[in-house]
């Protein structure tokens, strides 16, 4: 257990991986304490209400999607690619909700992920060798513009409260109603399947709504527009979340607060006295990163003094022991839903490595949120030089996950995944991952790639994954075989079945 003393600041006396050197100190001093003044991005009310949604998950009570976009750009602060990627991860959870008969905790990579960590410092560009592109809130993709320029981090608050802002808008004023799923468009979609097996539980949510109204559980009819409330049907919980990888803007938007006095503990405390803590308040959860966890980095320091819940990235370098002592540093305590282990082994290593480090933490005793991350251990590139992932390979880490868990005793808890709903100019879904119900050909990879940073599963594949992680689920659930999306998908993947 950690027993130095932990403030905001006490990272700056350890090592920092992945750090950012800016060229103008001056002028970075007076971004931060810019920074420093302007007001939260979440409350302190709303981290807690996460906490609790996660110690559900933890306990198998609900399912975690975590996804997103591996970068946001600013140029993708639009309405519609935020609309297109709310839409898509309600879309999934709604799919997800319906076989695994769970509430789906949503905590969208959005609104904050700005910053991307590289393995070399520079790049070369043509015949140029020029500073390593680090995301919109350091630099420019442009190779002129490759100075980390401190005024970018205030451009990423900026973009970031926009974001948040429509995205709360969206979310309050009807958008994730259970009433009109449809609205949600599968328009653009070009599998027949996958849109009539969305349309059949859509239809079938329609009637039992139908039947709720008729029984007298349904809400009064007017709209919210005409003064009508949302409702549990109206409206739902969405979280955001970014790597915590620029440690100076994270501790510039560090502040303490009271503990919401309904979930404080007063055990130990004066009857008089309030406790407080430190809250992030960038965004509802971060997460360390498979590059800075290191034990005696500025990261883990950080990371550790925060009452966020946190996510770490466990990929094959990750040793069990150091796995343990890694959460004895962050979760000393051994709190409910605070750390999430986000495994990302890629297909051909979580044999080796997954089971033990299930087998660490459960001897440990620790408290954790298991989920995995299928697409980051299994980037490739392109015979043209595109990045790329398989759709084939995504779904056989995710298969052997599930497996491996349940013979340990385990729980798969979640999903990690790097998606997105935007549309290219022509209004069908962007082709950067190989394969999926669509067929996805390297040939085809140019037409409409979009990512400056990792490649996403586009509208049609994400719905693919969840249709295969419902109907896995939904078989575990009734004990008995029934022919469904999954089964055609997995015909069509040549026998490629969830575990």
């Amino acid at each position: 257990m950690a027993t130095n003393i932990w403030t905001p600041s006490s990272w700056r006396s350890k090592p920092a991986a992945q750090d950012v050197v800016y060229p103008d100190r001056e002028k970075l001093d007076k971004v931060l304490t810019k920074i420093r003044t302007l007001p939260p991005l979440v409350s302190p009310s709303e981290i807690e209400r996460l906490r609790h949604q996660l110690g559900q998950v933890q306990r198998n009570q609900a399912f975690l999607l975590h996804a997103g976009d591996c970068a946001e750009s600013f140029d993708a602060c639009t309405h519609e690619n935020i609309a297109a990627k709310i839409g898509l991860i309600l879309s999934f959870s709604l799919i997800v909700v319906w076989g695994v008969r769970k509430p789906v905790v949503r905590i969208g990579r959005i609104a904050g992920q700005y910053a991307k960590p590289r393995s070399s410092a520079t790049e070369k560009i043509g015949e140029r060798e020029v500073l390593s592109f680090r995301g919109d809130n350091v630099n420019g993709l442009d190779p002129n513009e490759r100075t980390p320029d401190p005024d970018r981090m205030l451009s990423a608050y900026f973009h970031s409260t926009a974001t948040l802002n429509h995205v709360r808008s969206l979310l309050t004023s009807g958008f994730a109603s259970l009433h009109h799923p449809r609205d949600w468009s599968l328009t653009h979609v070009r599998s027949p399947a996958l849109r009539n097996e969305f349309e059949r539980i859509t239809e079938g949510l329609s009637d039992a709504l139908e039947f709720t109204r008729t029984i007298g559980m349904g809400q009064d009819g007017q709209s919210y527009e005409q003064g009508g409330s949302r409702g549990p049907l109206g409206e739902v919980d969405f979280y955001t979340s970014h790597e915590g990888l620029m440690l100076e803007f994270e501790e510039a938007l560090t502040r303490e607060f009271p503990i919401p006095s309904s979930l404080a503990s007063y055990a130990e405390t004066s009857p008089k006295a309030t406790p407080k803590a430190h809250y992030n308040t960038s965004a509802h959860f971060l997460w360390i990163g498979d590059r800075t966890r290191q034990l005696d980095g500025a990261h883990v320091e950080y990371f550790r003094g925060i009452r966020n819940p946190i996510g770490v990235k466990v990929g094959p370098s990750m040793k069990p022991d150091e796995l343990v002592r890694l959460l004895e540093i962050v979760n000393p305590d051994r709190e409910s839903g605070k750390v999430t282990l986000i495994t990302r082994y890629g297909a051909s290593k979580v044999e080796d490595h997954l089971a033990g480090h299930i087998r660490a933490v459960q001897e440990s005793g620790h408290p954790v949120i298991w989920i995995s991350d299928p697409m980051h251990g299994n980037t490739l590139t392109s015979a043209s030089g595109l990045k790329t992932r398989n759709f084939g390979t995504i779904i056989s880490e995710l298969t052997a996950c599930l497996r491996i868990h349940a013979e340990c005793g385990s729980h798969l808890n979640g999903v990690s995944l790097e998606f997105t709903g935007e549309l290219a100019d022509d209004g069908y879904s962007v082709t950067e991952c190989l394969g999926g119900s669509m067929g996805l050909r390297e040939d085809q990879l140019p037409l409409r790639y979009q990512s400056f940073c990792d490649p996403r599963l586009n509208f049609e594949q994400a719905l693919d994954v969840a249709f295969l992680i419902s109907d896995h689920f939904k078989k575990e659930r009734i004990g008995r075989e029934k022919s469904s999306y999954g089964d055609v998908l997995y015909a069509e993947l040549g026998g490629k079945r969830l575990a």
